[in-house]
């Protein structure tokens, strides 16, 4: 190989009076560059035909990419500067002055890595970091991409804006997935009715509801624990609907607890309320509760004052 290029080398100096040394070093760049694009088409192919998952193949083709750069670009700077023991003590020194000045990129890069090595979360993910939640869109050497949710609008719906994250935040601020392994997330809805009304009737109709409008069965769930439980553990005794009662100074709050979608929990909490307000709607000893002032008498209620006395005998 070193002669024929060598003899290529000649042919340019010949003709266009390049020198040998340098026509050298051409030849070897192009012949890199012509590697290098054909390796990383064979495994582009390899991956898109073999990873039928969309997010893990964007993922696995994004760190070929990156990692052939780094190696083309080692190998250009062997061609042309070549690995003598000078070379390489410069290097140091220059590369110590470049940590410094450059040490948000450079934690940029190191965050990169630990996202493709540790797999925090992945294309599709839905994330909270820092105050900012949203689906993650792409993920690049410095920085990852979310379309953001929340904010102003209920529900974590999108709000159609883009959020850059620098990667070197994954390295220093707690990180919350709401989809990694178990894509599911526990929502409830608390449901207030007045003292007077039959709360174990609105109970039973809440569980119905919720057993109606649940996004998945318990065999289901029971499956993602299991899957979830080969890499967390994870563990609940209970994964089908349930309803709660606690009573607040308005009334009896029923909260209802389910397993929802993290990005269908609005569309869940609209089917649901919706089926209540009609269920509600057809009973007349339910009432919703809401804030109001209320006066007791009690001669009217048939209650003895705080003393055991009625009212009437001391006006």
């Amino acid at each position: 190989m070193d002669a024929l290029l060598q003899n290529a080398a000649n042919v340019l100096e010949k003709y266009i009076s390049i020198p040998p040394a340098l026509g050298v070093k051409i030849l070897y760049s192009l012949l890199l560059i012509i590697i290098w694009q054909l390796v990383v088409f064979i495994f582009t192919r390899l991956i898109n035909n073999h990873v039928k998952d969309l997010p893990k193949r964007y993922i696995s083709t994004k760190f070929l990419i990156y990692l052939f750069r780094i190696v083309v670009v080692i190998a250009a700077f062997r061609i042309w500067i070549g690995g003598g023991s000078g070379i390489w003590a410069y290097l140091g020194l220059l590369s110590a002055g470049i940590a410094v000045a450059l040490q948000d990129p450079l934690a940029n890069f190191a965050g990169w890595i630990f996202i493709m090595l540790s797999k925090p979360f992945a294309i599709g993910d839905r994330i909270l970091i820092d105050e900012h939640a949203g689906d993650i869109i792409d993920i690049r050497i410095n920085q990852t991409t979310i379309l953001e949710i929340g904010k102003w609008v209920r529900a974590d719906q999108s709000t159609g804006r883009i959020i850059h994250i620098p990667n070197g935040w994954f390295l220093k601020k707690s990180l919350t997935n709401f989809t990694q392994k178990f894509n599911f997330i526990w929502n409830e809805l608390p449901v207030t009715i007045t003292f007077e009304s039959n709360w174990r009737k609105a109970k039973k109709i809440l569980e119905e509801v919720a057993n109606q409008f649940q996004d998945m069965t318990e065999e289901e769930a029971q499956k993602y624990i299991h899957q979830a439980s080969q890499s967390f553990l994870i563990y609940y005794n209970k994964l089908t609907p349930i309803v709660w009662t606690r009573v607040d100074d308005i009334g009896v709050t029923l909260t209802i607890r389910y397993l929802c979608r993290p990005k269908s929990r609005r569309f869940s909490e609209n089917n649901i309320w919706e089926a209540v307000l009609d269920r509600f709607h057809e009973e007349k000893d339910i009432d919703f509760a809401y804030p109001t002032t209320r006066i007791y008498y009690n001669p009217s209620e048939k209650k003895g004052n705080a003393h055991g006395d009625d009212i009437s005998e001391r006006i």
